[in-house]
């Protein structure tokens, strides 16, 4: 073989992603991604995330890489038959993203699953260690344990006359450790904290109202997919009900009527998803793949809100924040 010829095959191998070179030749490996809303627009900015995610690492949709997206619409049994429907199809690997992530768990115990946003995946039992899974699972946190607490202590130093807040949860099995962490620490804050459920986004209006009717100053909303799909709905309620409310994320800033933000970025996780997929598409276990969790966190504040609130926020709170909109 000829010099140039070894040089130009190295430089070929060098460019293709992992999984192109780990493939048999002319397979296309299937990835099944099942979100949690309805369509690709209301996934937005999580859908083009996940798309240039897998183009950073050289696959082309159609070309080296076949996508199967499935949008339940946060429908429980939709969430069960699009699993079924992915499985049947013999899927190379599933994708999830939380809540669907609590479906998949025990979909299949072979086919390798790559879950987005579980909040606490060893407390949850989806995997055994973070470092270690175990399992046919490993994926992508979202890191809530403790950074719920964290939202409504810098909530209160915000607002440090208010006494009567309350914490907005769509029940699912992450619901109880989160109520727990979040009672904690309004306790240590010297505050009285109610939970409201909404299952759905019709039972939004109706949660906001038993707010009012129970006199609560100032909402956290539990960073979950629905209330992600209902943020500017959310938003228009608590301005309604003069609410000023924290969310998890800036993507959960969306709708316009959120005081404040805490968390990671949920697009940049997202982003990160198809390492893992590639990684296992090149013959890793997922049972040899640690979890990763966010190490990046960004305080925001939306100055437009708290002014219709007649809410000033202190001037270290501002020079804390990562972003302040005007």
């Amino acid at each position: 073989m000829k010099r140039r010829d070894v040089l130009s095959g190295l430089l070929v191998a060098s460019v293709l992603p992992h999984a192109a070179r780990g493939q048999q030749p002319g397979k296309v490996p299937t990835i099944g991604v099942l979100w949690h809303a309805g369509s690709p627009e209301e996934e937005e900015p999580f859908f083009s995330a996940l798309r240039h995610g897998f183009k950073d690492l050289g696959y082309i949709e159609g070309q080296n890489i076949r996508l199967e997206h499935r949008f339940p619409n946060e429908v429980p049994e939709r969430f069960k038959s699009m699993l079924a429907d992915l499985v049947a199809l013999h899927v190379d690997v599933i994708v999830s993203v939380t809540p669907a992530s609590y479906y998949a768990k025990d979909a299949t115990g072979t086919i390798p699953h790559v879950f987005v946003f579980v909040p606490d995946p060893v407390g949850l039992k989806f995997v055994e260690s973070l470092s270690h899974p175990g399992g046919n699972a490993t994926g992508l946190s979202l890191f809530m344990v403790g950074l719920t607490g964290k939202r409504v202590q810098l909530l209160h130093d915000v607002l440090p006359g208010f006494s009567s807040f309350g914490f907005l949860v769509n029940p699912n099995p992450s619901v109880s450790g989160l109520i727990a962490e979040t009672q904690a620490a309004a306790k240590a804050e010297g505050l009285t904290l109610q939970t409201f459920e909404a299952r759905s986004l019709d039972d939004l209006e109706g949660a906001f109202d038993s707010m009012t009717r129970a006199g609560i100053q100032a909402l956290v909303v539990a960073a979950q997919g629905l209330f992600y799909q209902g943020q500017k709905l959310i938003g228009k309620l608590a301005l309604a009900h003069r609410l000023p409310i924290s969310v998890g994320s800036r993507e959960f800033m969306e709708g316009d009527g959120a005081f404040m933000a805490y968390g990671p970025s949920l697009a940049a996780i997202m982003r990160r998803a198809p390492v893992y997929v590639d990684k296992i598409l090149s013959g890793a276990k997922p049972s040899e793949i640690p979890v990763e969790q966010p190490t990046k966190f960004e305080l925001l504040f939306n100055l437009k809100v708290a002014k219709s609130l007649g809410i000033n926020v202190p001037p270290t709170m501002l020079a804390a924040a990562n972003e302040v909109i005007e």
